[in-house]
């Protein structure tokens, strides 16, 4: 699968980022897309997830501060992070819903959150 996320950068705690991850159709169409982060020194968790119908799913510790959505227009997921604390720096990569330990990864974006 597919799936090129973007949009990380450096922002500071309590700020804001909007990522977006860019699929072909066939795999917005018929995937499970979730978001996860890797952390430093960390082991990769999942965030968010969002189904093809477009119930969504969060990790505690983002519930309430991060949405995740679908743009059928546009083939594209995205994470909307609000509240960001120094402790949500990690790169995030969006892939479809799965074993983290199992699924293939490709490149993610880096989210750098200053105190």
């Amino acid at each position: 699968v597919q799936l090129q996320a973007s949009g990380g950068g450096l922002v500071q705690a309590g700020g804001s980022l909007r990522l977006s991850c860019a699929a072909s159709k066939t795999v917005f169409d018929n995937v499970v897309i979730s978001w996860y982060r890797q952390a430093p020194g960390k082991q990769r968790e999942l965030v968010a997830t969002i189904t093809i119908s477009g119930r969504t799913y969060y990790a505690d510790s983002v519930r309430g501060r991060f949405t995740i959505s679908r743009d059928s227009r546009k083939n594209t997921v995205y994470l909307q992070m609000n509240s960001l604390n120094p402790e949500d720096t990690a790169v995030y990569y969006c892939n479809e819903y799965g074993d983290v330990l199992t699924l293939d990864w490709g490149q993610g974006t880096l989210v750098t959150v200053s105190s």
